[in-house]
This record gives structure tokens, sequence and C-alpha cells, in this order.
């Protein structure tokens, strides 16, 4: 694998696990978020396991769900508790 493809693929897993980290914080399930995606809590489950390719727009799609900047998924390597203080607050 070369450099390049190295870099995109830190990326999209910095990007998946920052999705789970969100997802839980936000305390929405696996099949709320699937159920919202249109798609299986089986399928939504191999993206977070990385067993599935994620599109950029499923990407787009779950940034809104999640109520962030598809840029916090992407840049944000180690995004820590300290740091939900940042994104919206959660609709209730």
């Amino acid at each position: 694998m070369n450099s390049k493809n190295k870099i995109i693929e830190g990326k999209v897993r910095t990007a998946i696990i920052n999705i789970r980290k969100i997802r839980e914080y936000r305390n929405y399930s696996q099949h709320y978020v699937a159920a919202k995606l249109s798609i299986s809590q089986n399928a939504y489950s191999k993206i977070e396991l990385f067993r599935s390719a994620i599109t950029l727009n499923r990407l787009f799609q779950i940034a809104v769900i999640l109520e962030v900047e598809v840029m916090n998924l992407l840049y944000v390597e180690h995004l820590t508790e300290d740091m939900f203080n940042d994104f919206p607050p959660i609709k209730g």
C-alpha cells in the first residue's frame, strides 16, 4: 500500500472511530442511526466495524444525524469528552 492510500485509510478510520464516539455520546443506538439512514442495524454495524466501506454521501448523512461537521469527523484524531462541549446540544 502506498503512502497516499495509508493517509486515506487513516482518515477513514479516524472518521469511523469519531462517528462511534459521537453516536455513543449522543446516546444514539446503532438501530436509531441505521433507521435514519434507511439501512439495517447490521449494515450500520459493519460500517463501525470497518467491514463495509463508507461512501462520501453516507459520511455526510451520518454527520447530519449526529449534528456535527464532517471536518470534525475527519480531522480530530483523538476526540475527547471535553471536545463534546463544542458540539450542538442534544435535542431532547
